[in-house]
């Protein structure tokens, strides 16, 4: 490079001095016209020339830059040609799923408003076949218009075998059907949960523990397993009347009582496009701040069952939670919850109209809680995750209470 810089440049100077010498040839003689107009044509054609020769040189040397940037330019493609082979190799997968509605609810004795609106993220890690941490967040606009933030569930698993996983944390309770697997918007029928599978009434919520769950093929019957061990709930008592007004079987990482909770749930699935459950707890457990000297048994179980046939789905569910008796607890008599529902919907083909019948009973320790439900919907599906829900519920409950309140509800919901 350098030696053909250098050529270049000779030959620029022996421009330069054919230029001088023709000019100084004309100063020192006597010509003619024409003569002069000959040398001058020739000068300037040379400078032309040597103006040629200045710009290529240039030009070549910016041509030996871009060549050494594109070296480095090289270099660099390959580092990231090797990162992105190592991304598309990586062990772990990360995957974001969820759901979200917004819900009109206009109930007799008050006044119909826009009364819901929320956003359910939820988080998938998965680290190679051996890890899985998974979490959901509610988010959800209060009544005064601020903004609530719950953790629904968040558990880390260990795939210890192709039919067991191992994990804990906080987890959706295994005990039932509903509360585990059919409560997001989207795949509810209706707007609303059942009657007695709401929050702190007959269907526990979550846990916080151990679990284990997983399932197998057994001559020819597929059987699937939940098991788990945790804090177990905590009773609502009003010291004032001596009741228990609720179990508030939602996951704690408190455990005053010094008790622990065991449960599950076995599933079959005799035919194809159906399942069967039962579920059970057991444990003991105590009132809020009355810890282990007022601590009374705590046993859970229910059944469930669902069928489809063609266009035509039906499901239903038992559920009951019952503590015994602790004579020095502020409420010392035993209490019970027990809620069920049969739940029939029909998909009209072609359309993208379903109907929805569902039939709920909800037997609460407080009498005033109690409820039966007739609940009639019709949905409209825009695709199998999105959907508009058209309700009306027929409530009977204790006169003048907030149970006996019919009520009416329009939701829109979509899962992605």
């Amino acid at each position: 490079m350098k030696h053909l810089t250098s050529q270049w440049r000779q030959t620029a100077l022996a421009a330069v001095i054919a230029v001088a010498l023709p000019l100084n040839a004309a100063a020192d003689s006597t010509v003619g016209d024409d003569t002069y107009e000959a040398l001058k044509s020739q000068v300037e054609m040379l400078q032309q020339q040597l103006q040629q020769i200045q710009e290529t040189l240039k030009q070549y040397e910016q041509q030996t830059v871009t060549n050494e940037e594109v070296q480095e330019l090289k270099q660099e493609l390959a580092e990231v040609a090797s990162q992105q082979s190592e991304w598309k190799n990586t062990d772990s997968i990360v995957h974001l799923a969820g759901y979200g509605d917004a819900t009109y609810s206009d109930k007799e004795g008050s006044p119909g408003a826009f009364s819901g609106a929320r956003f359910n993220p939820i988080f998938h890690y998965q680290y190679k076949d051996l890890l899985m941490l998974g979490a959901e967040m509610a988010i959800e606009v209060e009544d005064d218009g601020g903004t609530s933030t719950e953790l629904e569930y968040t558990t880390i698993h260990l795939f210890a075998t192709d039919y067991l996983a191992v994990g804990g944390g906080k987890f959706l309770s295994p005990t039932g059907q509903f509360r585990q697997n059919i409560h997001p918007s989207w795949i509810n029928k209706l707007p609303t949960a059942p009657s007695g599978f709401g929050h702190d009434q007959a269907a526990p919520i979550s846990e916080v523990g151990l679990q284990g769950m997983g399932g197998f093929l057994v001559a020819g019957l597929n059987i699937n397993y939940g098991a788990y061990v945790g804090n177990g709930p905590i009773l609502e008592i009003d010291a004032v009347d001596g009741e228990i007004e609720a179990v508030e079987a939602e996951g704690r990482t408190s455990n005053d009582d010094d008790k622990l909770v065991y449960g599950g749930r076995l599933g079959l699935a005799p035919w194809p496009n159906s399942e069967v459950g039962v579920s059970f707890a057991t444990g003991e457990v105590a009132g809020e701040d009355e810890k282990n000297n007022a601590t009374r048994d705590y046993d859970v179980y229910g059944a469930d069952a669902a069928y489809k046939w063609r266009n035509l789905g039906l499901r239903g569910e038992f559920i009951k939670q019952k503590v015994g008796s602790a004579g020095s607890s502020a409420a010392p008599n035993s209490a019970s919850w027990q809620a069920w529902y049969a739940q029939a919907a029909y998909r009209f083909m072609p359309t993208n109209f379903e109907g929805v019948v569902r039939y709920s009973d909800y037997d609460a320790n407080l009498k005033n809680q109690d409820q039966e439900q007739w609940a009639l919907g019709i949905n409209y599906l825009f695709a199998p995750n999105a959907m508009a829900k058209l309700a009306y519920n027929f409530n009977d409950g204790k006169n003048n209470s907030n149970a006996d309140d019919n009520a009416f509800q329009v939701q829109f919901a979509y899962g992605f």
